[in-house]
């Protein structure tokens, strides 16, 4: 059973490691999480999450409503939607279904504010495998865009199709 909780000024070092993994860099490789100010800091429009199994830290989740993100990351955007980053820390915990289950249970969150249209999220134009895990959760491409250095694919999922996925399961 995964749960998600929120992080903390404790996870510091668990993150600052699992920034270093080959594998999150190379789907993140140029951004600097700057983990000791943000874990200290708690704003409205953002929850930072750690994915546990048994108490064991496997992934972090950061949800955010990208129009009232401070460093207005995606620009002009609507403020019925949210932004999901994630990831797993440890390439020994890839592949064995955590990162459906932890997305599921953003999902959720994102979904229970009823005002909430919209879910996003852009993974690097190059990884692909990032590209079809999405899809297989229900996201559609929308367009490839420059965030910064990084080439993006833009995928949304509509509260819609979100519900349609949800019957499957």
């Amino acid at each position: 059973m995964i749960n998600l909780r929120p992080a903390t000024p404790s996870d510091l070092t668990l993150l600052q490691h699992w920034d270093k993994q080959l594998h999150v860099i190379a789907c993140d490789p140029d951004d600097d999480w700057d983990w000791e100010l943000e874990l200290a800091r708690d704003p409205e429009w953002r929850e930072q999450l750690i994915a546990e199994i048994d108490s064991r830290p496997i992934g972090v989740i950061q949800i955010i409503n990208p129009a009232q993100e401070d460093s207005h990351y995606w620009g002009n955007i609507a403020s019925n939607l949210r932004a999901i980053d994630i990831w797993i820390g440890e390439q020994t915990d890839l592949g064995k279904g955590y990162g459906t289950i932890m997305m599921q249970l953003a999902l959720i969150r994102c979904f229970a504010d009823p005002l909430v249209t919209a879910v996003l999220v852009d993974p690097l134009a190059s990884n692909t495998r990032a590209h079809r895990f999405y899809e297989r959760l229900g996201f559609e491409f929308v367009e490839q865009r420059q965030f910064g250095d990084d080439e993006c694919f833009v995928y949304q999922l509509n509260r819609e199709n979100w519900h349609h996925e949800q019957q499957k399961v």
